[in-house]
């Protein structure tokens, strides 16, 4: 009844199109519609699609932040998802974690951001409450059956999400926590320099701009100040969502197997309710983003990593009205060019330059800029200016001769190409970017096409465009450790050095006179592109009707020099392909000093092609050369019309290279810095390197070849690189629009290229990990290099056994699943560990394992008590868990391993990556469903308890430590210390009184007036509480002690949430590194890794799943 009287008082929904410009293989059916709220939602029925999705895009982010409150839109971004009232139909989802619980019951996954102008929250689900099955999900041209409403996972995530924007409860217990999460976030991004140059740029910026402002916001400036200033935070999040959040400036996209008219009804139903303020357009047209007072100047930044860089930025003009002309397009076409007669090839030519990037930069309506980037060489540096000298020489001579037709011509043509055979993305990159789409100005039968098709040549914007791009409308950016040698100042949020003055008169003068020069005082190899040889113009795509796809290619050459395997694409229909090659040969990975030299070597290739392969990858035709274990490896994508062309000069550059010198100094130059500043990563990104190191039987690390590449000379390299290609065996994938005659001709390419001799199969290598013994607990710490760095990091890793052991991997699957959202909810949203917290299923080589990463400030030692805190008690919530929990997850986990593929480039690295492996498990998802279906409770709780359970004396266990130099400044909490105490208090007093304990908070309180809580651990209160439990209320010490134990683990969960930081004693506190009722066995700390490897046994090397004879094809079918 109430669903009824909710609908009869939403006004109708008008409908604004049922049409959308699509493309050509899309089968999904669109519609645009205008709630009565003014909310507008752009409806998906996608007939095949296994997965459910929706976004909303709210037109408001962190250009709308109060000046004394940095970061409010990303705060309640997070604040947000903390809970609603529901109350419109009476069904409460009060808690904080309903909505991801649901969403991991289903195989879902959420998100949100921030941007300037909007903030963007987009869920995915599984489509169908049931599981799938092979054929179901394998078949695209089967109908589902329509789902009850009651059924339907898209319906009750929907219910959920919408609440977001009606009812949101801001809930105050979890307001420090997640202004912590922020905080956390803003802190994992300090050493990255692409962030601390982005928030340069914006604090030397027009401060009558919002682009000035500091858009992430981190605890300081939303906690401790506003409190200070008697600010009433949670009311200051409540208003900036009443005041910007308004149902006329949200977009919503829903996309799922429903029809449209249901999906329109549910809409109807859920979303009227959003409240509607006719809020205009955020904009912001009174103020450029660089004044008067900005432009003609010039930043030297010092960045974190060794790298050189020049930027330049020009005010531009707003492009978001020229949609069917795009004239940014034109410039980045021509000024980021690297074919013969562009900046590029003229400064590369003269050592100055790596690479060049250049487009239009949107800021907000009214605003943008125009950028050009150029990655420097040392040579580069010192020549800084001649560089920029030369790119305002080329846009002189742009400016020369009216707007080219036919470079226009050539940029609609692949527009339209690559439109015409787009193929389906995910479901919720699907929602989410759409979503913001519907922002622009666009006509709705556009929303797909508005911002990828070229529709008309419009010489007058292209001229407009243009006269933005001047010596006198542009700020410079030069970033380098060495040069000037002097940064005298300090960005506020960031702490990047950097120099700040104007641009020497004498230097704009000489760009002034550049600019007006003419085509005789120009470097004559400065020159418009020719005409593009690669753009395709064969689109034939045989399309055979199949009762089911394939799910395995053909072995059609099997003989002792090649193997190449093929599949005629089948599912998606589009004229391109994909083609992969192993070279395989041991002397890749023999030590680190040929795996170094290979590297170079490619880097040595791709640098010489870099001017030719330019045509064919802005053609949609695209190569890339690299190493791994067994070799090296050549892949060519994209249309197939003119790859064997591609892969024809590709092979023969890496036959014929001439290494040259300067290239190679060059090239050497940048190797080294790329390794020197891989140590300056975030760790978790590092963290991985050294499990994989550590756990494989033979590999190499950066500093092994750091140690390796000062001493490699270009003679090196000559010598070396024919001797890679002398003796190999090759193995080829050929994949797409193509036929088995293309196969084997490409194939045939490859052999007479390089005629190399014969590698017996006793040569290949070998690919093995260690096996860690039972009852082993292993620790492996390294610091980490990066002095200002206050991130630690873990990866702690169980280990199962072989990933070919069909059994033990449908059971490691499982418990990924079942553990996901507990772990991150306790680890990451609970205790606020860190912002960083992954958990799942990991294989390493040949071995399978479970693995939780945390990136945090705390050390390795608490974080892995955590981890351990929490799988421990995991096992005793797996032995609770209801029958039909246990059911939901191992139907989500079927539905996640049964997720329909989405493009050719999925199937196909899905093939290679099953060949690469050497053990062409072409069936592993099906076969992986097998397992899973029979599995029981019991079975879970007897392989976890054995194989992760921290207590279990059976499980093989190693965690990396990765520590921090630096120690991070303790995250400030000036809330009244009084009210966090109270807090306190009446939390313990609740607690107690849950156990039958009559504990009265007044009574309680005397106890604390000594105890500074912001700084006590878990113990300490426990230990106060404790006296009054013996002192006023008598209770004997053997009870006191059991809740005292109960209370210090419940208390790390819920400390947080009042500000009280649970860790900051804990950490320095060596009992609580190594509880004694876990990890029964003694933690052996890993010292040297040559002799932790000596002393392991090794598995298997890979095994085919079946005879390779079962694959062959060799002869065509008639």
């Amino acid at each position: 009844m109430a669903e009824l009287l909710s609908n009869s008082r939403a006004a109708p929904a008008e409908r604004l199109t049922d049409y959308m410009e699509r493309p050509l293989l899309d089968n999904r059916t669109y519609r645009v519609i205008l709630l009565g709220n003014k909310l507008e939602a752009l409806l998906i029925h996608d007939p095949d699609t296994d997965k459910a999705s929706a976004a909303m895009d709210v037109n408001v982010g962190s250009f709308s932040d109060e000046e004394d409150l940095p970061g409010m839109a990303h705060a309640v971004e997070h604040l947000l998802f903390m809970g609603t009232r529901k109350a419109s139909r009476g069904v409460g989802f009060p808690g904080e974690n309903d909505y991801n619980s649901y969403l991991t019951k289903y195989s879902g996954r959420s998100n949100a951001f921030t941007a300037a102008t909007s903030t963007n929250y987009y869920f995915e689900l599984s489509a169908s409450s049931t599981p799938s099955n092979s054929k179901a999900s394998s078949l695209s041209s089967k109908k589902s059956l329509p789902i009850p409403k009651s059924q339907a996972p898209l319906y009750g995530a929907l219910d959920r999400f919408a609440q977001f924007f009606i009812s949101p409860l801001f809930l105050e217990e979890t307001l420090d926590r997640e202004l912590k999460a922020v905080d956390s976030e803003n802190k994992k991004n300090l050493q990255s320099d692409t962030w601390r140059f982005h928030q340069l740029n914006k604090s030397l910026s027009n401060k009558k701009h919002p682009f000035h402002h500091f858009s992430t916001g981190n605890y300081q400036v939303l906690h401790d100040d506003p409190i200070g200033r008697g600010v009433k935070i949670r009311d200051k999040f409540m208003e900036f969502h009443s005041k910007h959040y308004s149902a006329n400036r949200m977009k919503l996209v829903v996309l799922g197997r429903e029809s449209l008219d249901e999906l329109e009804s549910w809409v109807q139903e859920l979303f009227s309710e959003v409240h509607n303020k006719n809020l205009p357009q955020n904009r912001w047209d009174d103020a450029p983003p660089l004044s008067t007072n900005e432009l003609g100047t010039q930043i030297f930044a010092k960045p974190v990593m060794d790298s050189r860089m020049l930027d330049l930025y020009f005010p531009y003009q707003d492009e978001e009205d020229l949609y069917e002309s795009q004239p940014g397009r034109y410039f980045s076409h021509l000024i980021g060019h690297e074919g013969p007669g562009s900046i590029l090839a003229y400064i590369k030519s003269k050592g100055w330059a790596n690479g060049l990037g250049a487009g239009p930069m949107p800021l907000c309506p009214g605003s943008a800029f125009f950028t050009i980037s150029v990655r420097l060489t040392e040579d580069g540096l010192k020549n800084y200016k001649e560089i920029v000298k030369v790119i305002f020489q080329y846009i002189a001579m742009i400016r020369e001769t009216p707007p080219q037709e036919w470079v226009v011509d050539e940029i609609k043509k692949m527009s339209e190409v690559e439109f015409r055979f787009k193929q389906k993305s995910p479901a919720d990159r699907t929602t989410s970017g759409l979503s913001g789409v519907m922002q622009k100005p666009l006509p709705r039968e556009w929303l797909l096409s508005g911002q990828s098709l070229i529709r008309k040549f419009n010489p007058d914007a292209i001229s407009n465009g243009l006269s933005y791009l001047r010596p006198d409308n542009f700020r410079m950016t030069i970033v380098s450790q060495e040069f000037p040698g002097d940064w005298p100042e300090r960005e506020k949020w960031y702490g990047t050095e950097y120099k700040y003055e104007r641009i020497p008169k004498d230097f704009r003068d000489e760009l002034t006179k550049v600019g007006r020069a003419s085509a005789a005082e120009r470097p004559a190899e400065l020159h418009m592109p020719h005409k593009n040889e690669f753009i395709p113009s064969r689109f034939d795509v045989e399309k055979r009707e199949t009762a089911e796809p394939l799910v395995t290619p053909l072995l059609i050459r099997n003989d002792e020099n090649v193997r190449t395997w093929f599949k005629k694409d089948d599912r998606f229909w589009v004229p391109k392909a994909n083609v992969h090659v192993t070279l395989r040969t041991p002397l890749v990975s023999m030590s680190a000093l040929t795996a170094t030299m290979t590297h170079i070597y490619c880097e040595l290739v791709q640098d010489a092609l870099s001017e030719y392969s330019y045509d064919a990858e802005i053609a949609g035709l695209g190569y890339s050369i690299g190493t791994h274990a067994a070799g090296l490896e050549v892949s060519v994508d994209g249309y197939n019309d003119k790859m064997p062309v591609l892969l024809e000069k590709v092979l023969m550059s890496m036959r014929d290279l001439d290494v040259k010198q300067d290239r190679f100094d060059i090239i050497k130059e940048r190797l080294l810095r790329g390794f020197r500043n891989w140590n300056f990563q975030q760790p978790y990104y590092q963290v991985g390197t050294y499990s994989r190191w550590l756990i494989s039987e033979k590999g190499y690390i950066n500093d092994q070849y750091l140690a390796e590449i000062p001493s490699v000379t270009a003679d090196d390299i000559r010598a070396f690189f024919p001797q890679l290609l002398r003796q190999i065996h090759i193995e080829v994938l050929v994949h797409g629009n193509l036929y088995r005659e293309d196969a084997l001709k490409m194939t045939d390419l490859v052999e007479k290229t390089f005629k190399p001799r014969r590698l017996p199969p006793s040569q290949w290598p070998i690919r093995r990990a260690l096996m860690l013994p039972e009852g082993s607990n292993f620790r492996y710490p390294r610091t980490l290099k990066d002095p200002a760095n206050v991130n630690n990091c873990i990866e702690y890793m169980c280990f199962v056994g072989v990933n070919q052991d069909r059994s033990l991997r449908a059971k490691l699957l499982l418990i990924s699943q079942m553990t996901d959202e507990p772990c991150f909810d306790q680890l990451r949203s609970k205790e606020q560990l860190g912002y960083v917290v992954w958990s799942g299923a990991v294989v390493m080589t040949t071995v399978a394992g479970y693995r939780v990463l945390i990136q945090s400030e705390k050390t390795p030692e608490y974080l892995e008590s955590r981890v351990e805190d929490f799988l421990e008690k995991f096992s005793t919530t797996l032995k609770e868990m209801k029958d039909h929990e246990f059911e939901a997850h191992r139907v989500s986990l079927i539905n996640k391993r049964m997720e329909k593929l989405k493009n050719l480039g999925q199937e196909s690295n899905r093939f290679w990556s099953h060949i690469s492996t050497e053990v062409f498990d072409f069936e592993q998802v099906d076969r992986d469903v097998e397992h899973i279906e029979v599995l029981t409770k019991d079975d879970m709780i007897a392989f976890y308890d054995t194989f992760i359970k921290p207590s279990s004396p059976h499980r093989a266990k190693a965690a990396i430590h990765l520590v921090a130099q630096a120690t991070p400044q303790p995250t400030s909490s000036s809330a009244d210390s009084d009210s966090q105490k109270q807090k306190l208090i009446d939390l313990l007093a609740r607690f107690l009184t849950a156990r039958g304990i009559l504990a009265d908070a007044s009574s309680l309180a005397p106890y604390f007036e000594d105890v500074n809580v912001a700084n006590a651990d878990p113990q300490a209160i426990a230990n106060t509480t404790a006296r009054y439990l013996l002192n006023d209320l008598h209770i004997v010490e053997d009870e006191v002690a059991a809740v005292m134990e109960e209370g210090k683990a419940a208390l790390t969960t819920v400390l947080p949430s009042i500000g009280i930081d649970a860790h900051a004693a804990s950490d320095k506190s060596s009992t609580v590194s190594q509880p004694a009722s876990l990890s029964p066995n003694e933690v052996v700390i890993v010292t040297d890794v040559h002799a932790f490897k000596a002393s392991m046994a090794v598995s298997a090397g890979a095994r085919p799943v079946k005879d390779l004879s079962e694959f062959e094809e060799l002869e065509p079918k008639l």
